[in-house]
């Protein structure tokens, strides 16, 4: 098939046209690779758009440098990769590999002019298609049949590909929640090689893993996802607690949906206690700002609640007004989206923080001079002002003071 779809002819930019023609003089084949075809067959325009190409390293670096591109980023050139920027645009170009050594986690690759070849070392058949610049699909692994089917599956042989990087046990996961439309629709070839092999992800850093299961916990399905992890083994490799609390997991994930969680607010219901953080994040290396929120969300959770009445945010509010850390307002979001109490997140999302109208100065010139006695008042006003709903302003508050 040749695509020429809205969303491929606008990555035609002044600097693609510069690079293409390069390629075209040289005789080299440029093509697009990976996600990028995957996400333009399904009608979307590609966040990042990786190439392959026949030309090798050194003979991409002579063409570039001779025609004055400049070229940025050389880490990747061991791999293959050369990064041109062109009209203020960076394009990253790979040439064409395949996998000499793996070992689970890294690869020693060697360069080829064999498309099929370079495609048959990628991990699922979704990712492994070709797009040439004229809009022409290659496809040698029914790639495009299985993305219209929504059909996750690995290249070739499972077992192989995954014990070439362990990790993609966990990227089957995330393309499994982002494309396949139900939860449960797997090969039983494919759970039994990802069973065998789940101890490898026991090799492979905490920072790959935390990326691909962040990602898992915001797609679809993730409930299913994550029993099935755990039915397969996989949790304990990965940082997750033996002892975990499905049932809360699946009313959790349930109440999220549609609100745009943070990951860490669906993993939380997972965890039993302070130790399961302690735990994920020896493991996953979670920055400091996720492991405060999993903290806070496990300590409030229960004890935090909405008010039965006419005001069921002012709990909520009152525990902002009283934190004196600066986003606390932040974590009470995901509270609210954790509890599912949707109605009142968005109360809370249009609520202002309002400013506590008296301060010390007011209460001198009303002929305090103690600096005990103005901070006993001010807090009595403070403790007024809530009783209000933080409505009462400076002379409702003052003239209160005088009847205390």
């Amino acid at each position: 098939m040749r695509l020429q779809s809205p969303q491929f002819q606008a990555l035609f930019t002044p600097g693609l046209r510069s690079v293409a023609e390069m390629f075209e003089k040289k005789n080299y084949e440029l093509r697009i690779a990976g996600g990028a075809v995957r996400d333009l067959l399904s009608g979307m325009t590609p966040q990042d758009i990786d190439f392959a190409t026949t030309a090798t390293p050194g003979e991409m670096k002579e063409m570039f440098t001779s025609a004055g591109v400049r070229l940025i980023n050389n880490k990747g050139e061991k791999h293959g990769t050369i990064t041109a920027r062109l009209h203020e645009q960076n394009f990253e170009i790979t040439t064409l590999r395949i996998d000499v050594v793996t070992d689970g986690r890294h690869a020693e690759v060697e360069f080829t002019t064999d498309w099929e070849k370079d495609a048959e070392r990628r991990d699922l058949t979704i990712n492994s298609m070709f797009l040439g610049l004229d809009g022409m699909l290659y496809d040698f692994f029914n790639g495009y049949e299985d993305l219209k089917n929504k059909k996750i599956r690995f290249v070739g042989k499972a077992t192989e590909r995954i014990q070439e990087d362990f990790l993609r046990i966990l990227r089957y996961f995330r393309f499994y929640g982002r494309i396949a439309e139900q939860p449960g629709v797997h090969e039983s070839s494919t759970l039994q090689a990802i069973k065998e092999n789940a101890k490898g992800l026991a090799g492979i850093s905490g920072e790959r893993i935390w990326v691909e299961l962040k990602k898992i916990l915001l797609g679809n399905h993730v409930n299913h996802l994550v029993q099935l992890m755990y039915e397969l083994d996989i949790a304990q490799y990965i940082g997750l607690p033996l002892d975990r609390d499905l049932d809360e997991f699946a009313r959790v994930t349930k109440n999220v949906q549609n609100l745009c969680p943070k990951p860490m607010t669906v993993l939380t219901s997972l965890f039993k206690g302070k130790d399961d953080i302690t735990n994920l994040d020896l493991r996953l290396k979670i920055s400091k700002e996720e492991k405060n929120l999993g903290l806070f969300l496990m300590k409030h959770r229960q004890e935090l609640t909405k008010a039965m009445g006419p005001e069921p945010l002012k709990p909520y509010q009152d525990f902002i007004m009283d934190s004196r850390e600066a986003n606390t307002n932040s974590k009470i979001c995901e509270l609210l989206k954790y509890q599912g109490e949707d109605h009142l997140l968005q109360d809370l999302q249009q609520w202002t923080v309002p400013s506590f109208p008296v301060s010390g100065h007011d209460l001198r010139k009303m002929g305090m001079s103690s600096g005990k006695e103005i901070g006993a008042a001010l807090q009595q006003l403070r403790d007024e002002w809530k009783k209000s709903g933080y409505h009462m302003d400076k002379e409702e508050l003052l003239s209160c003071l005088k009847k205390l």
